[in-house]
């Protein structure tokens, strides 16, 4: 019999000329080239596990050959393995199709034992391994490790933890890792973004742990997720399983992933000092890369080499626009200042729902108001902390963005809307004392009569009041206005001797105190 392994391996050295190799192995070209052309073929190079024997290199390399020499018909593994990695097929299916196959040819099957076993030695030597467990592109399953990275302030001397969040995929155990400040869900969801970039895809299913972030609640009759994560699944087209409390077999790789990260990432990186959690994430994302590139024990290769051979391409594609994170608020009760928080500053909805419950979907740039499913308001999101809240004058009462306007342009700006008599009555207020201030009162008790009788009504009073006053008060305007004289058809105006003094007071009137206005 052929030494088909030490073929394979004088082969591998890339400085051997073929005249080397047949002298080497006492074999022909042609016998030497037909090896390796078969190798090449069935996907099988240098090294090979110990326990792939000649025998195992002769039905793997030469199939129809060696079925001529047994009594058993030889599956086809590559067949085989290409199927498992289509949605609820497995080995047990495989199995029963192969056999109705040879009982039709006439052949004998191998029994289901065996044949597991022959394609086990198949995955082991073409390194197809992870999909005999796991179906490619399936499951991503998530948690936080345990253990934490100490951050140090440089100024205060101060130590905060920050966190470590792991994702692995089942079928490579390809991992993503990266470290956070805290365990809140705006991490939470930008480290399942993250991790879907890194992935360069996204699997069908999403298995997390009962953290309160994700999962609201998980009994054995039902599921509640937290509205922001599954908003979040809905966007990448994946479905979310949380495992099943007290069941961490659920997401064993995700627990020995962690486990795993815990070992080769922050174990590594005991020794180090971090000032900020930024140095911390460059230290974590350059170990990751090493872990990923590590050989693994038990089986050829390594996990990046494992998701790019045997699970990248079965991944579901990226959606074409970046998700943008966004965080949705339990229920919020509005005040009587209507007003809500996101947690940092605060923000204005309109004052008619004082007393009712709203939702706030915070994105890094938006604050939106939800009532009853509908979006009342948004406003943009503040990064810094605000001394005053935010608020949209439209949100205001009456009275509200009349205290806004409490100044002189906006008194004069209100006036000119209602008309020239009206504004001559409040360019009277502004002008008759020391300062403007002092007759911010009388426009706003102006403006209330606007209110209560109407622009056009509170426009007549004016003009009747100045055809025979210079010092139009509130009192007497107030009376105009509910007595009707208003509406009453007025003559012509009588001769009036100018008065000297106009409309215009000294500060000596206002020293006695003036009249009533």
């Amino acid at each position: 019999m052929l030494d088909y392994r030490n073929i394979l391996r004088v082969a591998s050295d890339p400085h051997k000329s073929m005249r080397t190799m047949e002298l080497e192995l006492r074999s022909s070209h042609h016998t030497i080239r037909k090896v390796l052309d078969a190798a090449e073929k069935a996907g099988i190079s240098w090294p090979l596990p110990e326990n792939v024997t000649n025998e195992t290199l002769i039905e793997l390399l030469f199939p129809e050959e060696y079925q001529k020499t047994v009594l058993y018909a030889v599956p086809d593994y590559a067949y085989i393995h290409g199927e498992l990695a289509k949605k609820g097929v497995n080995l047990t299916i495989l199995w029963e199709e192969y056999s109705a196959k040879c009982q039709t040819e006439g052949s004998v099957p191998y029994m289901y034992s065996y044949f597991c076993e022959k394609y086990g030695r198949w995955a082991n030597v073409t390194k197809a391994t992870m999909r005999i467990q796991h179906k490619p592109g399936d499951t991503m399953e998530v948690d936080w490790a345990g253990a934490a990275l100490d951050i140090h302030n440089p100024v205060t001397g101060e130590v905060s933890k920050a966190y470590l969040f792991v994702a692995v995929l089942p079928c490579s155990c390809f991992t993503y890792a990266e470290v956070c400040d805290d365990m809140k869900l705006e991490n939470w969801i930008s480290c399942h973004i993250h991790t879907y970039n890194y992935f360069g895809g996204v699997t069908r299913l999403l298995v997390p742990d009962n953290l309160k972030t994700g999962v609201t609640k998980n009994t054995r009759y039902e599921t509640v997720l937290n509205r922001t994560y599954q908003e979040l699944a809905e966007y990448y087209g994946t479905a979310i399983v949380p495992a099943r409390v007290h069941h961490p077999q659920d997401k064993s790789h995700a627990e020995g992933g962690v486990n795993f990260a815990s070992t080769w990432i922050l174990a590594a990186l005991r020794s180090r000092k971090f000032f900020s959690v930024e140095e911390a994430q460059d230290a974590v994302a350059e170990k990751l890369e090493e872990l990923n590139d590590r050989d693994f024990k038990k089986r050829p290769g390594s996990r990046r080499e494992a998701y790019l051979e045997e699970e990248k391409e079965f991944m579901q594609p990226l959606p074409s626009e970046p998700y943008e994170s966004a965080i949705w608020s339990p229920d919020l009760k509005v005040g009587n200042d209507y007003l809500v928080s996101d947690g940092m500053n605060k923000y204005s909805v309109p004052y008619d729902l004082i007393g009712e419950k709203v939702n706030l979907r915070l994105t890094p740039n938006t604050v939106e108001v939800f009532f009853r499913g509908n979006r009342v308001t948004i406003h943009p999101r503040s990064k810094v902390y605000l001394r005053d809240p935010v608020v949209k004058s439209e949100h205001m009462p009456l009275e509200h963005r009349m205290y806004l306007n409490y100044n002189e342009k906006g008194f004069t700006d209100w006036a000119n809307t209602v008309g020239s008599n009206a504004a001559s009555v409040v360019k009277h207020f502004l002008t008759g004392g020391r300062e403007p201030e002092q007759g911010y009162k009388y426009c706003a008790s102006l403006a209330k009569l606007s209110d209560r009788y109407g622009p056009d009504r509170l426009e007549n009073a004016c003009k009747r009041l100045l055809s025979f006053s210079n010092t139009p008060s509130i009192r007497t305007l107030n009376t105009i206005l509910k007595n009707g004289q208003d509406r009453a058809q007025q003559g012509p105006e009588p001769h009036k001797e100018p008065v000297q003094h106009g409309i215009t007071r000294g500060a000596d009137y206002f020293r006695k105190g003036g009249n009533s206005k």
